[in-house]
């Protein structure tokens, strides 16, 4: 299975948008959404979530569950566990959350 979390992590690594996975994947874009608007496992037609996982694994993502190691080598990312055993709560990120504010300053000045 997959989460939610771990496909907007996949497409931030491949440098993505929502709409260009479900070109890949052979879905609808409101599909995409929906599946990354789930919390934790993404809940599906078993069809269309083997293929977006499928081009998620052909564009070059390793999906790694649950206690699981890794199989390749590359960069990747993983949510760690806190002393107490479960994941550290959401934070917000600049990438997903504030996407559609203007960067101050963001101009021609370099």
């Amino acid at each position: 299975m997959i989460t939610s979390q771990q496909m907007r992590a996949a497409r931030a690594l491949l440098g993505i948008d929502q709409r260009r996975l479900a070109e890949l994947a052979g879905v609808s874009l409101p599909t995409i959404q929906r599946m990354e608007a789930s919390g934790g496992q993404v809940r599906s037609v078993v069809d269309t979530l083997v293929k977006v996982i499928n081009a998620l694994e052909a564009a070059g993502i390793e999906i790694i569950g649950e206690n699981a190691p890794s199989n390749g080598a590359g960069r990747g990312v993983r949510l760690k566990e806190s002393a107490s055993g479960k994941q550290a709560g959401r934070v917000a990120s600049f990438l997903y959350d504030q996407a559609e504010q203007p960067v101050a300053g963001d101009g021609d000045a370099n």
